[in-house]
């Protein structure tokens, strides 16, 4: 409390004063006597409402386990009866197929013959409104069906994505000879324009002479469901259900726990799971989730003006896998408790408001004349802030407030002078700072560069060039001999050094530095892609120094991808005159407030940075007669483009 009032503005802290004084009296009486009678009426009505909503959760679940357990007796009693029929439909074709198999054997027919037999004999006989006879061979390939004879169904899935057919066969193969199978699963049929999947039963066998799988198959609720008479018993049993009163407009429904309503007033066929109240909480995913409880949340029909909060009694119905919930708004049942808080509420408004804005009338106009100039000093501090140093402040009063608007111009000025000498003095301590990192590189990298050097060459002069290491040798001279070059980059920064320049592939030399920084430690987790211009003219260029230009460029970029990425090397023509080195980054990328920053001297992010690389970079490039520039967005990459001169220029 303390922090707050010291972080208020003038103004705050005065009515924080003020306020508390004239308030605090009022509100204390009117809360002890509003919540000591808000409380016992809510006790008694909560204890009563709950208690009738548990009630009528239970009614409603002793409803649906009454028909629940009603219909699966009578369903289990025409399952066994169906599953007989086509088991004995499934035998008759099986004997079907047995008899031509005998009459194939004593030379009657052919296999042809007997098998077109069996196929006519199975397409004369229905299984219940749409079901038939069909047989297929393990592997799939269907010998008898009435609508894709020939073709192989072995991959087909159900509409669960379960391979009925691969079961099927596998399940048949393993059977005893004779031995009767079922399988049932749900089946939306296409070609005859069923847009709803159907639990379908087949009862199997396998002929093993002819690799069949003889089958017969229909769908349930055309052999032992009855679902109108089922459907009829439902809607009469929801109707029982909706027509029990929960107080004014409360009502009972019910759901599955994937919050498809299946019961309810006015919405039911519904799907409701990612319901949300006028918090934005998902309590219908939490109903689905506990499936058993009390929940409270606020919720506002079409016809209601503004949320109001709904009480909710819901239990678990296991063999349906439904949620039944009794809710009411709890305004209808506390309208008593409501009726007296809201008189103590209307009471204390009036005269909290009629106190409250005496004292803030006063309060505003005794801080009005403090706060004004305090506000412009205020302003003119953001506007210093903010980089404007010429920013002054008109003096109004001689009193303490004008004192310090007259100090703070003079604050302001030497402010501003003091950052000119600032600039001045950093770019001298940079230079300074890099002569003595110069001098100390040079004696202490040019030595063991020189013995590097030395034994590559004398590894070379002992090699034979076909040799699969010579190679590397010539990489490891080449490399070092750059190392001594950027040494005395690093040493000649401050007078920038002329290239010496030379015909050159840029292709070819990308080639090669791309292949080296693909082996580079820093490259490990990044993956390198080229993307070169075989049209491209070669240059006049110093290929030691774009060698640096492009292994700096590249580094940078592995740096930026800790994690892995991709780099993008390419060349390409660009406007008249003009060649174009691009390296695309797929990293963290630079901030906007970085871009113009990361070609100074000695400006890095990098914990063990120099910030020297880029700067020698842009050099170089400059002295090339080229440019560079970068294009970045945090989080998608950074894309630098160098352009070079085709022509070389005149000295």
């Amino acid at each position: 409390m303390l922090r707050f009032l010291r972080d208020l503005k003038i103004r705050g802290k005065l009515l924080a004063v003020v306020l508390p004084l004239v308030l605090f009296p009022v509100l204390g009486v009117g809360i002890v006597v509003g919540y000591v009678s808000k409380q016992q009426a809510y006790l008694g009505i909560t204890q009563a409402t709950r208690a009738d909503l548990e009630h009528m959760a239970q009614f409603t679940l002793d409803l649906l386990n009454a028909h629940h357990q009603q219909f699966e007796v009578y369903k289990e009693d025409k399952r066994r009866i169906v599953y007989k029929d086509l088991a004995t439909l499934a035998r008759f074709a099986y004997n079907l197929v047995v008899v031509q198999n005998e009459r194939r054997a004593n030379g009657q027919h052919t296999l042809e013959e007997a098998q077109e037999e069996a196929r006519k004999a199975f397409k004369n006989i229905s299984v219940g409104d749409t079901g038939y006879l069909y047989a297929m061979t393990s592997k799939g390939d269907l010998a008898i069906h009435v609508a894709q004879e020939g073709e192989n169904i072995y991959d087909a899935q159900d509409e669960q994505g379960r391979r009925f057919i691969q079961e099927m066969c596998e399940r048949a193969v393993a059977a005893e000879p004779g031995e009767v199978l079922y399988i049932v699963y749900p089946w939306r049929n296409a070609i005859l324009g069923e847009t709803r999947p159907r639990n379908k039963v087949v009862a199997y066998l396998y002929f093993r002479p002819w690799d069949w799988i003889i089958a017969a198959g229909g769908y349930l609720e055309e052999t032992y469901e009855d679902v109108a008479f089922e459907k009829q018993a439902l809607r009469e049993l929801k109707e029982n259900i909706l027509d029990k009163a929960v107080g004014a407009t409360g009502y009972i429904y019910a759901m599955t726990t994937r919050g498809e309503l299946t019961i309810h007033p006015f919405r039911e066929g519904e799907n409701i799971y990612d319901q949300q109240d006028q918090d934005g909480r998902y309590f219908i995913r939490e109903m689905s989730e506990r499936k058993n409880g009390w929940i409270r949340y606020p919720w506002r029909n079409e016809t209601d003006p503004v949320p109001r909060m709904k009480i909710v009694r819901y239990q678990y119905f296991a063999p349906w896998d439904w949620i039944v919930a009794v809710g009411s708004y709890e305004d209808e049942f506390y309208e008593p408790a409501k009726q007296i808080e809201r008189h103590i509420l209307s009471s204390m408004g009036v005269l909290t408001f009629v106190m409250g804005a005496l004292a803030v009338i006063l309060v505003f106009f005794a801080s009005k004349f403090l706060t004004d100039p305090i506000q412009r000093l205020i302003a003119g501090v953001r506007e210093v802030k903010g980089g404007r140093l010429d920013t002054r402040l008109t003096i109004t009063a001689n009193d303490e407030l004008g004192e310090l608007a007259a100090d703070f111009n003079e604050m302001t000025e030497v402010l501003r002078k003091n950052k000119e000498l600032e600039i001045v003095l950093a770019q001298q301590n940079k230079m300074a700072s890099l002569g003595v990192l110069s001098s100390g590189v040079a004696h202490e990298i040019n030595n063991p560069l020189g013995v590097i050097l030395g034994y590559a060459a004398h590894l070379e002069n002992k090699m034979d060039p076909g040799d699969p290491a010579f190679k590397f040798v010539q990489e490891i001279k080449r490399e070092s001999k750059r190392c001594k070059n950027i040494v005395q980059d690093l040493l000649s920064y401050a007078r920038v050094p002329k290239p010496a320049l030379e015909e050159t592939d840029l292709n070819a030399l990308l080639e090669q530095i791309v292949d080296f920084a693909a082996h580079h430690t820093d490259m490990d987790a990044v993956g390198i892609d080229t993307a070169f211009d075989p049209r491209l003219p070669r240059l006049w260029v110093d290929g030691d120094q774009i060698r640096q230009v492009a292994m700096n460029l590249m580094l940078n970029a592995g740096a930026a991808m800790p994690e892995g990425g991709r780099l993008v090397v390419g060349t390409a023509m660009g406007e008249a005159g003009w060649v174009k080195m691009t390296f695309q980054d797929s990293g963290s990328g630079i901030p906007p407030e970085n871009l113009e920053k990361i070609f100074e001297p000695f400006f890095t992010t990098k914990s063990r940075g120099t910030g020297l690389g880029l700067a020698i970079t842009r050099t170089i490039v400059e002295q090339h007669g080229g440019r560079i520039d970068v294009a970045s967005e945090v989080g998608r990459g950074t894309t630098v483009t160098v352009s070079l001169p085709v022509e070389r220029e005149s000295t």
